[in-house]
């Protein structure tokens, strides 16, 4: 039986499913292996990522991303700071100077953790966080933070509940399954499906 392979740009035949770094084409997007999306074209989804800007979308291994999620990146951002925020230095015959980028709203990076789960339609803001484990609920319009293992959703996206107990969420974080090789990750599958937590827990201590 074949390993699975990161490098394979459509890794389901006969669906619209693409994993994501073999695809990426822009050196300001740096996805881990085995991220995927449920669509053909994942860098559509990233609007407003200019490169004089220098902010990065950077998205950890083996997270879910589904059809029509939209990243908004710092260049979507007006100034704020004078009387009107319109862009009359973007357009043919206004006598304005481009500001700074001193002077411009910028947020930093966006970041994605590692086993994320993002729902179709959800949107998320420039410089946010996304811990490992988060859900983002479907239509969701993620503006700030989102702890490790925690459920999120509406607009904006609040935390509905965190996945599991403070013990097993430590224990996840500790033991990074995903960083680990391919093989290591092939004999765990049965323990990471498993919804016995409790049994969870104690195989985690035991390999840590």
């Amino acid at each position: 039986m074949p390993m699975p392979d990161p490098t394979a740009i459509y890794p389901v035949p006969g669906f619209d499913v693409t994993y994501i770094k073999p695809t990426i084409t822009r050196r300001n997007i740096i996805v881990g292996d085995f991220s995927y999306y449920s669509g053909l074209d994942f860098e559509s989804c990233v609007t407003h990522h200019y490169e004089f800007y220098g902010d990065k979308l950077i998205i950890g291994k083996f997270c879910q991303i589904a059809a029509d999620v939209e990243f908004i990146m710092n260049g979507a951002n007006h100034k704020m700071n004078a009387v009107s925020t319109f862009p009359f230095y973007i357009f043919d015959g206004w006598r304005q100077d481009t500001p700074p980028l001193t002077e411009m709203q910028f947020k930093g990076d966006t970041i994605v953790g590692n086993d994320v789960w993002i729902g179709q339609n959800a949107t998320i803001l420039p410089g946010v966080h996304i811990g490992d484990g988060a859900i983002i609920g479907l239509n969701s319009i993620v503006g700030s933070d989102v702890e490790p293992y925690t459920i999120v959703v509406g607009n904006p996206a609040k935390p509905v509940r965190k996945r599991f107990d403070d013990e097993l969420i430590a224990l996840m974080l500790e033991f990074k399954w995903w960083d680990k090789p391919i093989d290591v990750i092939q004999n765990l599958v049965p323990l990471l499906a498993d919804s016995d937590l409790d049994k969870v827990k104690r195989k985690i201590r035991e390999r840590l």
